[in-house]
């Protein structure tokens, strides 16, 4: 038995070959600013300039959130990190909820794997384990994820997870999303 207390449920996600580490609004900022050396440290895990530069933008973004709604902050961003015995404890992508569950219970969640762990089931494992937590934790029963209507790999992966479309929408960023929705 270990003298360290139990990580809060919130602030750890865990499947077999995974973590997903909570950020905190400081490391939020550091990744923003791209400081990423002390964050890696403090994961115990390394961050490559190759995720830095997919992140970044989203965890300026997801600071910000924070900074106006302190609740949303257990669904926010979390590194996706590879804990398998003989590979690097690296970050090989990551995956928030675009903020806490809405008035009727619903959660959207947003992945993204690194191009060299694609292929090897780490993104599916991923959103069973966020899927998992969301709802033995905090009880959500309904999650929503937006495609885009090219992305072959995330349409095959809410696929099998049962996902079923309900319409389209326009992103800013991302453009034309299918949207779809699963009922647990």
């Amino acid at each position: 038995m270990s003298d360290q207390p139990a990580p809060p449920p919130d602030d750890l996600i865990e499947s077999a070959r995974l973590e997903l580490p909570l950020l905190s609004l400081a490391q939020l900022d550091l990744v923003a600013e791209g400081e990423i050396a002390a964050v890696g440290e403090q994961l115990g895990a390394s961050l490559s300039a190759e995720w830095l530069e997919d992140v970044r933008w989203l965890a300026g973004l997801r600071a910000k959130q924070l900074r106006e709604r302190p609740q949303d902050r257990p669904w926010l961003l979390r590194p996706i990190i590879r804990r398998e015995p003989g590979l690097p404890r690296e970050a090989i992508g990551y995956l928030n909820f675009h903020a806490a569950p809405d008035r009727h219970g619903m959660a959207e969640v947003g992945y993204t794997l690194m191009p060299a762990a694609r292929g090897k089931g780490y993104a599916i494992e991923a959103v069973r384990a966020a899927f998992d937590w969301a709802t033995h934790v905090h009880g959500v029963r309904r999650f929503r994820a937006s495609v885009a209507p090219d992305n072959e790999r995330s349409l095959n992966l809410i696929g099998k997870l049962g996902f079923v479309q309900i319409g389209e929408q326009w992103d800013e960023r991302d453009g034309l999303e299918l949207v779809y929705e699963l009922e647990v």
